[in-house]
């Protein structure tokens, strides 16, 4: 007897109404929002405008879920056009079946469409994004726990994942490994490696993206071998292990080369972000030189001021110059007064003292 396990939710749907809200589309929709939150959040640190991320998102998303249930389709095309399928079921996404391959190559699609149509480098759009699409898929993978599916092989570790019987799709009851978790778990440890990584190596031009495509594949190896459910096998290991490994390895080629050929981070991500900075320091220059007119017109009045007491000054100077002047010939008046007395005395004196 199982002491402890993690239980799965009795119902994937609950109706509000006549609307039905299922536990799968919800998590993709929150794992969504976030990947764009954090995505916004770096692409601003590098530099480029808030918002450009969710713009670019529109026709990555859509691409992106194209895309990844093509995958699964094609993969896994029984269910839909084998000997019993059932085709129509091939566009039911929210009964479950989005391979995350198919998801990020057609959605790398629509996010370069994006990023051709606002000029902007998909390398760049792509490193900052990174982490939020390994958060994104970390919390998507919960969708696989509302509909009981993708888990391991059976297990009685106390965090074995309790699955219910259901005999119509041949589901066996039992507790199994949680893969979900474990993937999901993964995905948190990639996007802090890549937030580290990035921060640590200013990782540019696609390298960021390089090494959480990496590292996922590294993490997705492994835990798809554990996963029970059908699949089909080449050279008795699952298509998806196969795919993670081949995935894994131009990861690490595609991060080398690129090392190599365009060292550093890009300088510039979205040139019209820079234009509208320069916009924005001219509108706040042309208030500042609005302050500055204030400023200078008080800054001249002062040493207009200033000036006037120094034309006082000078004025001063000039009627003591004026008056020195005025004074100076009536001395020189004095002086001469002086000298004409002195001569009529000298004849006056010499003539008393002569001898007849």
């Amino acid at each position: 007897m199982d002491l402890a396990f993690i239980p799965s939710p009795s119902v994937g749907v609950v109706h509000l109404g006549p609307i039905p809200l299922r536990g799968y589309a919800f998590c993709i929709i929150i794992g969504v929002f976030v990947g764009v939150w954090l995505g916004n959040k770096r692409w601003v640190q590098r530099g480029g405008r808030s918002g450009t991320v969710a713009d670019i998102a529109v026709w990555a998303v859509p691409f992106g879920l194209i895309g990844g249930r093509l995958y699964h389709v094609i993969t896994t095309y029984e269910p839909y056009f084998g000997p019993n399928g059932h085709p129509l079921d091939a566009f039911k996404v929210w009964e479950g079946g989005l391979g995350i391959w198919g998801a990020v190559a057609l959605g790398a699609v629509g996010a370069w469409i994006g990023c051709r149509r606002r000029g902007i480098p998909l390398p760049a759009y792509a490193d900052a994004l990174a982490p939020g699409l390994a958060l994104g898929q970390a919390i998507g993978r919960w969708g696989n726990w509302f509909n009981q599916e993708l888990y391991g092989k059976p297990t009685d570790v106390p965090w074995a994942l309790e699955i219910s019987s259901d005999p119509a799709i041949g589901r066996i009851g039992g507790t199994y490994h949680p893969t979900f978790l474990y993937e999901c778990l993964w995905c948190i440890g990639v996007a802090a490696l890549v937030m580290w990584a990035d921060k640590r190596f200013r990782l540019g031009h696609g390298r960021a993206f390089a090494l959480y495509v990496a590292a996922y594949c590294a993490g997705r190896a492994w835990i798809e071998y554990m996963r029970v459910d059908e699949a089909h096998h080449i050279l008795g290991l699952r298509l998806n292990v196969w795919t993670a490994l081949i995935v894994l390895v131009l990861a690490v080629a595609y991060f080398v080369i690129s090392a190599k050929k365009a060292p550093g981070r890009e300088a510039v991500v979205e040139p019209g972000a820079q234009l509208a900075e320069d916009a924005d320091g001219e509108t706040a220059g042309s208030g500042s030189d609005g302050d500055g007119a204030e400023e200078g017109k008080v800054s001249v009045e002062k040493p207009a001021a200033k000036t006037a007491a120094d034309d006082g000054a000078a004025e001063s100077g000039a009627e003591e110059a004026e008056t020195s002047a005025d004074d100076e010939p009536g001395d020189k008046k004095s002086g001469d007064a002086a000298d004409a007395s002195a001569a009529d005395a000298k004849p006056a004196g010499s003539g008393g003292t002569k001898k007849s």
